[in-house]
């Protein structure tokens, strides 16, 4: 973590394909003592009520080796579902607009609470007392350094809010907030069982990575392996679209050719 990047990881050194599939070497990352190699691997723009298990089967099933671990972005889990909240049917309150002009703004982690529609989709979620709750003692706790404690109050679903971001280098989040999947670990055993690939859905980016669910042989393995594995958010916050990230133990064999990218100066 703490590795932070602007723009696309999509360098044109790291591009490869493989049966009509393109994909980019995203680098080796050691964890645990085994050397990972991730290929992060690029679809079309995924809309609302695809089938994911298609979607895998088209994209990842070409690339996949015995022994692989798929990793999956939430929002592209989302969207699979239609589990999504269109901008033109959430009215803004006097709460929203109000608490979200004190939001702390770091675009990083992507849009937060300061955007007054993804405040009052919160609202509507969770209830105006605990959000008011959640931002006093979110409020109080920052001042003594602590953040992230209004998300630990109020919820990994509020924190797993995306979209309604006008910057984004997709029109369609502008005006459309995707939710968390639901049933996370159901979707994994769906992928698991139709296609023999282990699945994690992810929520990162660059400062964090939450594991939301897996297939049933990746619970064996510790959550701080399966975060340490995709630590430096291989799937990018640009516009990649590269929403698989195949994570391979190459044990001793060497790995590819890779151009890495250069960290922002900060």
């Amino acid at each position: 973590m703490g590795f932070w990047y602007d723009g696309n990881k999509n360098y044109a050194e790291n591009k490869r394909e493989k049966e009509g599939i393109v994909y980019y070497i995203r680098g080796v990352r050691e964890v645990e003592g085994k050397r990972l190699e991730r290929y992060a691997v690029n679809t079309h723009f995924i809309e609302r009520g695809e089938d994911l298990c298609q979607l895998v089967d088209r994209y990842v099933k070409p690339l996949y080796e015995e022994g692989d671990i798929l990793a999956i972005g939430e929002k592209v889990v989302a969207m699979c579902q239609n589990n999504t909240v269109e901008k033109k049917d959430v009215k803004i309150g006097f709460l929203a607009r109000t608490l979200s002009k004190f939001a702390t703004k770091n675009s990083d982690a992507g849009i937060g609470m300061g955007e007054p529609y993804k405040l009052q989709l919160a609202i509507n979620m969770k209830g105006a007392p605990l959000i008011l709750w959640g931002a006093f003692w979110g409020a109080v706790c920052k001042i003594f350094g602590k953040r992230g404690v209004f998300y630990e109050i109020v919820g990994q679903d509020v924190a797993g809010i995306d979209g309604f971001y006008m910057h984004s280098s997709f029109e369609t989040y502008h005006n459309l907030a995707v939710l968390n999947p639901e049933n996370p670990d159901g979707a994994c055993e769906k992928i698991s069982e139709t296609l023999g690939i282990d699945a994690m859905i992810i929520d990162a980016n660059d400062i964090s990575v939450e594991i939301l669910g897996t297939s049933p042989a990746l619970r064996e393995l510790s959550t701080q392996f399966l975060c340490e594995t995709v630590g430096d958010n291989p799937a990018g916050q640009d516009d990649e679209l590269t929403p698989f990230i195949i994570i391979r133990d190459i044990k001793d064999k060497e790995a590819m050719p890779y151009v890495p990218m250069k960290a922002r100066e900060e």
